[in-house]
C-alpha cells in the first residue's frame, strides 16, 4: 500500500453524509488519514524547505481529524457547522500544501496522489456535510 492510500475507497460521498452510523467510520478514516500523513512527513527529504513544508502538513493534516472528532460532540447543529467549516478549512489547506511538495518536486508524486486524493475525498465530504446541516438548520 502506498503513502495514502484509502482503505474506505469503496464509500461514497453520499453515503458519508446521509447515514448516521458513518460517524465512527469517518472518524477512523481522518485517524488513518493523519496517520498516512505522518508517515509521508516522516518520509520527506531533511532540507530547510520540506521541514517548512512538513510542519505546516502535519498541523493541517492532523487537526483534520481531531476537528472532526470535536464536530461530532459539538453542543448544537450551529456548533456542529462551525467545527465542521474548520475540518473543510484544515482539509483544504493540506490539500495546498500536498500539491506544493508536489510542484517543489520534494517527493513523487506517485507517493504524494492516493494520499492528495483521500485529502479531496475529505473536503468533499466535509463540504456536503456542512451544506446539508445548514440546509437542516432550523431558522
Amino acid at each position: 500500500m502506498r503513502i495514502g492510500q484509502s482503505t474506505f475507497g469503496f464509500l461514497s460521498r453520499a453515503y458519508a453524509v446521509h447515514n448516521p452510523g458513518m460517524k465512527k467510520e469517518l472518524e477512523s478514516r481522518t485517524q488513518k488519514f493523519a496517520l498516512r500523513i505522518i508517515k509521508l512527513v516522516d518520509a520527506l527529504p531533511r532540507t530547510r524547505v520540506s521541514n517548512v513544508l512538513a510542519n505546516q502538513i502535519i498541523r493541517s493534516g492532523t487537526s483534520v481529524g481531531a476537528n472532526y472528532r470535536e464536530a461530532n460532540r459539538a453542543q448544537s447543529r450551529d456548533d456542529f457547522i462551525h467545527k465542521l467549516a474548520v475540518c473543510e478549512k484544515e482539509a483544504a489547506e493540506t490539500e495546498y500544501w500536498l500539491e506544493l511538495l508536489i510542484e517543489a518536486k520534494l517527493i513523487k508524486p506517485s507517493m504524494v496522489d492516493p494520499l492528495l486524493a483521500e485529502c479531496r475525498e475529505l473536503l468533499a465530504i466535509f463540504v456536503s456535510s456542512g451544506r446539508t446541516a445548514k440546509r437542516r438548520r432550523v431558522v
